[in-house]
Formats: structure tokens, sequence, C-alpha cells
């Protein structure tokens, strides 16, 4: 069977429209939480901190926050995407018309991605207001940006295909993701830590996410650059098999 590339485009652009009908909630929400973290974080505390691995502080959490932002999105997209056809019970037009497993990811998450990568752009723009900062390696850190969208899109795909309610939509992005976001190092380096809590912290996944974004920005980090893009890749590959259960079996989808 061809890949069916109308079907697919109608998807991501019906997904992508979603974005400016919804511009408040998409885009500028997320840039004043952003704007509001540089102000708390990189003003009242960076002044009181000189530099972080030679890094001075304020520019030293940009790509956490960048990070921390494109994960939530991407998830939040993502996850609310395949969930209100499956709320409305349109997802029975979706498995009836001929598109297959490929068509429908790259339609929902290519445009939960794209949101998600033009919000980085928005968030780089603002961080600019506050703060100086450089990436030495701006093709690597677009790359990782983009695999980070498109690896946390999938991870929300599958949520929503989990959810049986909207509030179930929030549990993994505020109990779960949140949390090791923010215990990702994304404030702070892991090498302030004291043992056992720096080997410990090295299980969070979120760690090599902040920490690979960070290499491509200032050329060092925590964890080494190419654990990070193996552990980005694994996690794409573990998300792409449980969705290709979740079709194979129907959970979710046909009850």
């Amino acid at each position: 069977m061809s890949f069916n590339l109308r079907g697919t485009l109608a998807i991501y652009k019906f997904e992508l429209a979603r974005t400016w009908r919804t511009l408040f909630q998409s885009i500028l929400t997320p840039v004043l939480t952003t704007s509001l973290y540089f102000i708390v974080f990189g003003g009242a505390i960076g002044s009181r901190i000189d530099t972080m691995g030679g890094v001075p502080y304020a520019a030293f959490i940009v790509p956490g926050l960048l990070m921390l932002t494109i994960l939530a999105e991407s998830t939040a997209n993502a996850s609310f995407g395949i969930y209100l056809p499956r709320f409305t019970g349109t997802v029975y037009e979706l498995l009836s018309a001929p598109i297959g497993v490929a068509e429908t990811l790259v339609g929902y998450v290519g445009a939960a991605a794209t949101k998600s990568v033009i919000l980085a752009i928005v968030i780089l723009a603002t961080a600019r207001v506050f703060v100086d900062y450089q990436i030495e390696h701006p093709l690597l850190a677009a790359l990782f940006i983009v695999l980070s969208a498109v690896a946390f899109s999938l991870l929300g795909f599958i949520l929503g295909c989990w959810a049986d309610g909207f509030e179930k939509l929030q549990v993994v992005p505020m109990l779960v993701l949140t949390p090791l976001t923010f215990l990702g190092g994304t404030f702070y380096s892991i090498a302030m830590l004291p043992e056992p809590w720096r080997t410990v912290t090295l299980f969070n996944p979120v760690v090599y996410l902040v920490n690979g974004l960070r290499w491509t920005f200032y050329g060092q980090a925590d964890v080494n650059f190419g654990a990070a893009i193996a552990a980005t890749l694994g996690f794409m590959a573990l998300c792409i098999a449980v969705i290709a259960v979740i079709f194979r079996t129907g959970w979710r989808l046909r009850s």
C-alpha cells in the first residue's frame, strides 16, 4: 500500500490550524510562563550566582527552560490531538479511511512537533530580551530540538490513546514530566549533587535531554552528547513500538 500523502496533509493541516484558533493558549501562555522563569530565576537568583560551569547563570538556564517548554507542549498538543477524535467519535472515520499507522503518526505527531518547534523559536527570541546567550552548534541544536519534539509528541499520542477523560490528559505531564524536568538539571548542574544522588539522577531521562541541548549551546554539559542522542532515539523507537501495538490491537481506539 502506498503512502497516502493527501490524507497525511489533511490531518497535519487540520491539527496545525488549531494552533491559530487557540493562539493565546498555544503560543502566548508558554511564552509568558517562560518569561516569568527568566525574571525569577535569571534575574532574582541569577544576580546572586556568578557563573555555572563558566556560563552566566541566566544563560545557563536557557536550554533547560527551552526543553521544559518543548516537553510540556509536545506532549499536550499530541495527546489532545488524538483524544479529541476519540471523545467526539470521529476517530472511527479515521480508522475506516484508507490511512495507515504511518500516515496517522506523521499527521498528528508532525503537527504537534511543528507547533513545539515554532514555540521554541519564539522562546529563543524572547530569551534574547532577558539574557545574551550563544549557540555554538546551531545545526545540532536544531536537530536535537526537532528530535525531542517528535519524541514527546509520540509520548503524547500514547497518552491521548490511553486517557479516558480530559483530566487524565494532565496526569502524566503534571505528576511525572514536570517533576522529572525540574529534577533533570534545568536550573542547576547535576555535578553539584552529592553522591548517591548524582548517580540516581542519571536514571532520569530528562537529564539527557536538557544536557544534550545545553551542550549544543555551550559545548559543555554533564552528559555526553552522543548518550543524549542515543537516549532520545531509543525513546522514540519505544514509543513507535507501543503505538504500533495500539493500532494493531485497537486498544482504546475501537472500544
